[in-house]
């Protein structure tokens, strides 16, 4: 049964990104910091979907809202030793983006930028 914690976290996320349409692959990539488990990738993509927050179609992914991430106000920078949440690599200084349904992060300054869409 899919964690209902990180399925909200994980819509969360395809709420706030930054590309009006990106490969299914990309997202999946992005839903990976969450969670590594396919059926909660299942239902995160089928809730986000199920919300009008994305549209599926041909290995596309749509997303509606345009809501971006402020990386001034949502996105927080700790030090620290962290390990990064998408590439796993040790670093000193963690970014995590703040969302109603908590915390994802430690990421990487690369790995950041990535997984908002912002590279």
């Amino acid at each position: 049964m899919p964690d209902r914690e990180q399925v909200e976290l994980g819509v969360q996320l395809l709420e706030r990104l930054e590309h009006a349409e990106l490969p299914l692959s990309e997202v999946i990539d992005r839903i990976e910091t969450i969670t590594s488990d396919p059926a909660t990738t299942r239902e995160i993509l089928d809730v986000a979907e199920m919300r009008g927050v994305i549209d599926r179609e041909d290995g596309v992914v749509h997303v509606a809202s345009g809501n971006f991430l402020s990386f001034q106000s949502e996105v927080v920078e700790k030090k620290g030793e962290f390990t990064c949440k998408r590439c796993g690599a040790s670093i000193s200084t963690g970014y995590f983006m703040q969302m109603r349904a908590g915390d994802l992060g430690p990421f990487g300054s690369s790995c950041i930028r990535k997984v908002t869409g912002r590279e």
